[in-house]
């Protein structure tokens, strides 16, 4: 199937309509309970142990394994929304996270809570990238990227459900009842039905293949994004239990010093997305990324200096969380360097492997730890933020690009 030239698409409008706006907010709320459903054991770590109670190495993996498996997710659902379609895709994947949550709530052994994780992870491995997809053929591209932000902003406010629910509601109710709240995306089902498919996609789709040309970009932002995941991950997954175990914060401060990072991470998309449009996608993440790497290194090589004043610690935090404004750039960017009928397997591929190997970073740090404090292995998140706001720039400027 394809389109007459006189054709108007979806992304051809002048602005934003009610179409426009379901497509965001089905994309948004895949995302948003997607990434809530990852990052919510990382501050239930606690009973969960008490519970099941598993050895260091064993919590470890049982952190690592969701995200492991959201490489696995995203070859899945990336595969499925570039045959079936964006919206299926999400529908799919949220009904599978949502199994893997209620899955937690009943596992009664350590070995089933770790399968009910790894199916957790698949259905979330395919919460991004067909949302993505489908603001960016969609949305007008001037308009792109601030929209793409606003898609994106699910990561950081599901982190601070995630914070919320662990830190507060867990100790009142029980780990199992907060996992079986996490069950409740269920109803976002309700929503497909009134968004429109990509207009673009069902005019372009046909057997995808990635066309030779775009492997050398392909593996570029394969890197960037790898580069960007290990510096996420190192950092956000031993956040909570760093600030406690090493710094002496309580649970409650911790959580809210967490909330702290969640609040500069959302201001922080939001600010990268109209940035992005204005300036360019890669000047934009190279700031994000010199703020993500000065503020990892104040609280983590640096506490010392700044431990005697709270308010020093929270703005460093702040400014960490500012920098995680990169992720932002990633929707809009990888939409207007890949061709639509690979676009979905593309991004999601790119995303979730990179993601998926983050199973690594509990482990990781881990082994740092005994030595160097989980500071230390945290830090070292800070070298990841520099490499990758150097490597953007081997990729081309994008901004505004029409998508074809």
């Amino acid at each position: 199937m394809s389109l007459p030239s006189s054709a108007v698409l979806l992304a051809d409008s002048d602005r934003p309509t009610g179409r426009h706006y379901a497509i965001l907010l089905l994309s948004w709320s895949v995302w948003f309970f997607g990434f809530f459903s990852l990052l919510q054991l990382t501050f239930m770590t606690g009973p969960v142990e008490t519970a099941l109670r598993p050895n260091e190495s064993q919590l470890a993996w049982l952190l690592g394994i969701g995200i492991g498996m959201t490489g696995v997710g995203g070859f899945l659902f990336g595969w499925l929304s570039d045959r079936v379609g964006r919206r299926w895709s999400m529908a799919l994947s949220l009904l599978t996270y949502v199994a893997g949550n209620a899955a937690c709530a009943a596992a009664p052994t350590l070995g089933l809570f770790a399968a009910a994780r790894a199916l957790a992870g698949l259905g979330i491995g395919g919460s991004w990238g067909a949302g993505q997809a489908l603001v960016g053929e969609t949305f007008p591209p001037a308009m792109r990227g601030r929209f793409g932000a606003i898609a994106q902003t699910g990561a950081p406010v599901g982190l601070g459900l995630a914070a919320v629910m662990g830190s507060f509601v867990a100790p009142e109710i029980g780990w199992r009842a907060t996992f079986a709240l996490s069950t409740v995306p269920i109803l976002v089902l309700a929503l497909v039905p009134f968004v429109p498919e990509s207009d673009l996609w069902m005019a372009r789709r046909r057997n995808p293949a990635l066309p030779r040309e775009l492997v050398g970009p392909f593996v570029k932002c394969f890197l960037l994004t790898a580069l960007n995941m290990s510096n996420y991950w190192l950092a956000v997954v031993w956040l909570p239990g760093y600030l406690q175990k090493e710094r002496g914060l309580t649970e409650s401060r911790s959580g809210w010093a967490t909330l702290t990072f969640v609040a500069g991470s959302l201001a922080g998309y939001l600010g990268f997305g109209f940035l992005s449009d204005r300036i360019g996608r890669r000047p934009a993440f190279t700031l994000c990324s010199a703020l993500m790497a000065t503020g990892l290194a104040m609280f983590t090589l640096y506490w010392h200096h700044i431990e005697g004043m709270p308010k020093l610690i929270l703005a460093f935090l702040f400014l960490a969380g500012l920098g995680t404004g990169t992720w932002s750039g990633y929707g809009p960017m990888y939409s207007e360097l890949f061709p639509t009928a690979v676009r979905g397997t593309v991004m999601a591929i790119i995303m979730n492997v990179t993601r998926g190997t983050q199973f690594l970073a509990p482990l990781l740090i881990a082994a740092v730890a005994p030595r160097y404090g989980m500071g230390g292995g945290i830090a070292l998140a800070a070298g990841f933020a520099v490499l990758m706001g150097a490597w953007v720039w081997t990729l081309p400027e994008t901004r505004g690009k029409r998508i074809e």
